[in-house]
């Protein structure tokens, strides 16, 4: 079912595309890391150095780039880790209210707070075309402007998420019963939403 707020459907679709695009970077980081795995032993047993840093690095770099790109899907799936005990045990309008206050107090102002520290370090590293300082390594410039897509995309998705809680705050909204407990959202003292919906 398409979300009526023209906002929220767009930043749900941009994260489900970047979601897409950042599981292709797990196989290709596993890829790479196996092949760093093989010739790292491969090396030592014919006595010659096979790997490369240049390898190695961009084994980091899709490392980081999965972790940076993927924190706004992971919002929007509601897959990041949290102590659940309580949590999971509320009702939806509860969890609504939990989230709508994480948003406002937490998640917002922290997109904020980073994207306007991390900007000088960021700009002054495109000015001088940082790389790396080891032999063969790879520019770093390029990698540290993704913090800025980063959080700017989990700021959006953030809000996208927070229209969402108020909407099911007032009344407007019920997702379908959580997985995690299993537990009917009909006794927040609204209704269900029908499976298929």
């Amino acid at each position: 079912m398409k979300d009526p707020n023209p906002f929220v459907r767009f930043a749900d679709w941009m994260t489900d595309r970047l979601g897409r695009f950042v599981s292709w970077l797990v196989l290709i980081m596993v890829l790479i890391g196996a092949y760093n795995a093989i010739v790292r032993y491969l090396g030592r047993f014919i006595g010659i150095s096979l790997g490369s840093n240049l390898y190695l690095e961009l084994q980091w770099y899709l490392f980081s780039l999965i972790f940076l790109l993927g924190a706004g899907y992971a919002l929007k799936e509601n897959a990041h880790v949290r102590v659940d005990v309580i949590y999971g045990r509320m009702g939806r309008r509860a969890r609504a209210w939990i989230n709508v206050v994480g948003s406002v107090l937490m998640l917002i102002p922290f997109c904020l707070f980073v994207l306007w520290v991390s900007w000088p370090a960021i700009r002054n590293s495109w000015v001088i075309r940082e790389v790396s300082a080891d032999p063969g390594g790879l520019p770093r410039y390029p990698l540290k402007a993704v913090i800025l897509a980063c959080f700017t995309l989990l700021l959006v998705q953030g809000v996208a998420e927070l229209v969402k809680d108020v909407r099911v705050l007032r009344g407007g909204d019920y997702d379908a019963p959580d997985e995690s407990t299993g537990a009917d959202e009909a006794s927040d003292g609204g209704p269900a939403r029908p499976e298929g919906l």
